[in-house]
């Protein structure tokens, strides 16, 4: 058997970026300022104007983003946040951690994303923000999304975190709300070499509400202003990884991209059910999420080639033991219910060869054949 292959690996792509790491670790350590220095201010304004946007605020990691995103907008106890049980479980931690309540939509069958479609049924007067999970790589239809919110005087926070570069008829995810909620861990389409998060706005007083929330609640060093205040900054030499590593994010996506339409090829003619993109979108394929019955069959008997896959995700937040609190019962959101008993990943990350590609196929193929 061949080296394991697995679901995300980032030693191809440190080896052939390598010198420009390590040249950014040894900037930042020369600089003589390690905590919200230029490396801070340069990735700020570069990621803001790749997304179109004034401002971005680092911060340490996604989770915090949309918490201190939520907060920023006005989201706190006793008000009501819209969004989905399919999606990673910090989305709806972060929501929590506010005051505030999730309240679930379910999604669409064939995208996973968010059924728009069931969002003004479950406003209540209460609510107070809808939060769209553009969800592995690819965007929640905005438009419909958007004009609930105008009605409704809502407002709309991206959750991005999955969808750096993605677009929806043009339109970059994160520029399509009053603010969006990124996270580079290292395995996302923009990663870096640890945590990290941004919140990106076109609202000056939500810039200005984030750069307070995210250092203790200070404008001037040692005098809180506002509560709640936090230690949410993002450190230095992530920022300047990730600052250079923005000026290669097309290329990820396009790599990707690739990756994605030679699965769909290899895959056609299969009852494996591959990646559908809703209408309008182009997707970055975060990660490349198919669909079959005997799932757990398959990932079990990949094993024994060599290959390991991920669910993502195997339990729907609502479902969680720590969400009971929620009241949502089994059956209640069906669509991402049943999608979790059949949902998994395949390998999928820019460095990813054609020929460790072919050889997940190839082993797929005959696990197949032998169900």
């Amino acid at each position: 058997m061949s080296r394991p292959l697995y679901v995300w690996d980032y030693l191809q792509e440190y080896e052939n970026e390598r010198e420009d790491i390590l040249d950014a670790v040894d900037t930042v350590f020369r600089s003589g300022q390690l905590v919200l220095g230029r490396a801070v201010r340069d990735f700020e304004a570069d990621f803001a104007a790749y997304h179109g946007v004034p401002h971005c605020v680092g911060v340490d990691n996604g989770t915090n983003a949309i918490v201190l995103a939520l907060q920023a907008l006005g989201v706190g106890p006793g008000d009501e946040v819209i969004t989905v049980s399919n999606t990673a479980a910090p989305t709806v931690l972060a929501v929590d951690a506010t005051g505030a309540t999730p309240v679930f939509v379910d999604v669409h069958e064939d995208t996973y994303l968010m059924d728009v479609g069931q969002v003004e049924a479950a406003i209540t007067e209460r609510t107070r923000c809808l939060l769209p999970v553009h969800l592995y790589g690819q965007c929640v239809d905005m438009e419909p999304l958007r004009e609930i919110a105008v009605r409704h005087g809502l407002v709309i926070l991206e959750d991005c975190a999955q969808a750096h570069a993605a677009r929806h008829h043009g339109r970059i995810a994160g520029s399509m709300g009053e603010a969006a909620a990124f996270s580079f861990y290292p395995t996302k389409v923009l990663g870096t070499y640890g945590d990290g998060g941004a919140a990106i706005t076109s609202d000056p007083q939500v810039d200005a509400a984030l750069r307070q929330l995210r250092y203790y609640g200070m404008k001037e060093r040692y005098y809180v202003e506002r509560t709640p205040g936090h230690n949410s900054r993002l450190d230095e030499v992530h920022a300047e990884i990730l600052r250079r590593k923005l000026t290669r994010l097309d290329g990820y996506v396009a790599a990707r991209r690739a990756v994605a339409a030679r699965y769909a090829e290899a895959l056609a003619g299969t009852d494996v059910v591959v990646p559908a993109v809703a209408p309008g979108n182009e997707h970055s394929y975060y990660v490349y999420v198919v669909r079959h019955p005997r799932r757990d069959d398959i990932i079990e008997a990949l094993k024994a080639y060599g290959v390991s896959l991920n669910i993502s995700y195997p339990w729907p937040v609502h479902t969680m033991s720590g969400f009971a609190k929620l009241g949502y019962a089994a059956g209640s959101l069906p669509v991402t219910e049943a999608a979790a008993k059949e949902i998994f990943s395949l390998p999928m990350y820019p460095s990813l060869t054609e020929s460790d590609q072919a050889m997940v196929v190839e082993s797929l193929l005959k696990v197949l054949a032998a169900l």
